[in-house]
């Protein structure tokens, strides 16, 4: 009868390793499919941010690139009028120029 017992109480403690394996099996498998789950859902909001990231990098590019043209064009304009502010300047004042360093190159001091 002891031996039918100790035969007995070592059956009873395989199937309760067993029932524990399974129980740790099922969750250790419940957890990685959380992983996955959790893994696919933060590479879904890192998807949905950098497309919103990119979407306002190009609205702001365009922005810029609109203004580029006209700030392009408007300094042209600037450019072109200060350059004929200088050359109306020159010719306003070269006859003075001349005649003075025609009248320090002449003058003799001594």
């Amino acid at each position: 009868m002891a031996s039918s017992s100790g035969q007995n109480g070592i059956q009873l403690l395989l199937a309760a390793e067993q029932e524990a394996q399974h129980i740790v099996n099922a969750a250790r498998t419940a957890k990685q499919a959380r992983l996955k789950q959790a893994k696919e859902e933060a590479e879904k909001e890192i998807a949905e941010f950098r497309a919103q990231m990119e979407a306002e990098f190009q609205r702001k590019v365009a922005e810029s690139s609109g203004d580029s043209g006209a700030n392009v064009k408007r300094l042209e304009q600037e450019t072109d009028a200060k350059i004929q502010h200088l050359k109306s300047e020159a010719s306003r004042i070269s006859q003075d120029v001349v005649q003075m360093l025609l009248r320090h190159v002449t003058t003799v001091k001594n």
